[in-house]
């Protein structure tokens, strides 16, 4: 069996996905996910350019040696761009794998370790009251987990409370630019705990309460918050301060006991070596199209188990149904796995991307079908064009950059 072809197609049911399909020479493809948030074209244009010319007549069957090739062939190694590109076409040969076995991907990767995925969900709002609203709605529907985020009196709303900005954009400076939001550390401090004092009030102890600083905090600020939140026994404060610094996890570890997530940004294993061989983190929060595919979050997941440190990767709108998928095998197989965060998707992006993988009641499951569970509807996507769209920027009340 040879690679034969390599499409990349970019397109965008509510959100944008570049999506790889790599075909063979005996007719059996496979799909991989290599989105980048705001950078969908620029790994379009890697893989076009760089990543598909090189693969044809190799074997796809040789994941790890074409991840190696990949990945140590370009000289210029890592990245979010490089690593999506390989993250694309890794999935889509772990999926050309398993269906050549004629097996669902977790049987490849040692079975199963659990019989479900518990997943987290989002709540969040303009004010406190209408976040615990939120989350005794999201209790009902039989969740387990729930995230909480909500906006800081005085100012605009900001990204991950609900005011749809994570996809905005504007018109200026002759272009479509990023939309720009307003942080305050010293009035979010201060009113985190109380949003918690009163979900835990209303949830009880039964729920697992989650909360996203999303990199916004020095290590002693987050040292801070940490103690701050220990009354209400979160299960994670997930990306407290910015990930390139790991030493600086050093500094929250030793102020508080509350369980630390990050990673979503991570593109490599490297990136958590410092965080997980120092047992600085709880939750390694990184994705299969972020950090290099099953083969890569395996590798990192395997480091992780030794340390006690879990698994929990980013789930987003703006990682494809095909990367869910390929994470949810994972989850089901890994002895270390925490839990699985879920922003579900839309019935637009369900046409596109068919789904074997299933949600019920706060819980996933892979399915059973031979490969990852996920087919591409390439002439429904090509109704759906690429529209350009970015991740707001945040700036401070003086108008400078955030240090972060």
């Amino acid at each position: 069996m040879k690679i034969k072809e390599i499409k990349v197609i970019v397109c965008s049911p509510g959100r944008n996905f570049t999506t790889v399909k790599v075909i063979t020479d005996e007719g059996v493809y496979g799909i991989g996910d290599g989105t980048v948030n705001g950078r969908e074209l620029s790994v379009a244009s890697y893989l076009e350019d760089h990543v598909a010319p090189a693969l044809i007549g190799m074997d796809p069957l040789r994941t790890e040696d074409i991840w190696q090739y990949l990945y140590k062939g370009a000289y210029w190694r890592r990245g979010p761009i490089t690593m999506a590109a390989i993250s694309a076409i890794d999935m889509a040969l772990w999926d050309i794998k398993a269906k050549v076995a004629g097996l669902p991907l977790y049987q490849l990767l040692g079975g199963r370790s659990r019989d479900k995925v518990m997943v987290y969900r989002h709540a969040s709002g303009l004010e406190i009251s209408e976040v615990v609203e939120g989350v005794l709605a999201i209790k009902e529907t039989g969740v387990e987990a729930i995230r909480a985020q909500v906006a800081i009196p005085g100012l605009p709303p900001i990204y991950g409370t609900g005011d749809s900005t994570d996809t905005a954009a504007l018109k200026g400076r002759g272009a479509i630019v990023p939309h720009e939001e307003v942080w305050a550390t010293h009035k979010y401090l201060p009113l985190v705990p109380k949003l918690f004092e009163k979900v835990r009030d209303a949830v009880g102890c039964d729920v697992h309460l989650l909360h996203d600083v999303h990199h916004r905090l020095t290590p002693i600020e987050a040292a801070r918050l940490g103690k701050d939140l220990e009354p209400y026994r979160l299960f994670w404060l997930e990306d407290a301060i910015p990930a390139e610094l790991q030493e600086g996890f050093r500094i929250i570890r030793q102020h508080t006991t509350q369980p630390l997530a990050v990673g979503e940004v991570f593109n490599s294993i490297y990136d958590t070596h410092t965080l997980i061989t120092e047992q600085l983190i709880d939750y390694a929060r990184v994705t299969s199209t972020h950090a290099g595919g099953v083969t890569g979050i395996k590798k990192i997941f395997d480091l992780a188990a030794i340390y006690h440190v879990k698994s929990a990767c980013h789930g987003p709108q703006d990682v494809s149904p095909i990367a869910m998928g390929c994470n949810i095998h994972v989850d089901v197989a890994i002895p270390n796995f925490g839990i699985q965060e879920f922003a579900s998707y839309t019935e637009q992006m369900f046409d596109v991307f068919k789904c074997a993988w299933s949600y019920d009641r706060g819980y996933l499951q892979p399915g059973e079908v031979p490969g990852h569970g996920v087919d591409f509807d390439e002439s429904l996507a090509a109704k759906y064009p690429y529209k350009q769209a970015y991740l707001p920027i945040a700036r401070l009340e003086d108008g400078a950059m955030t240090s972060w």
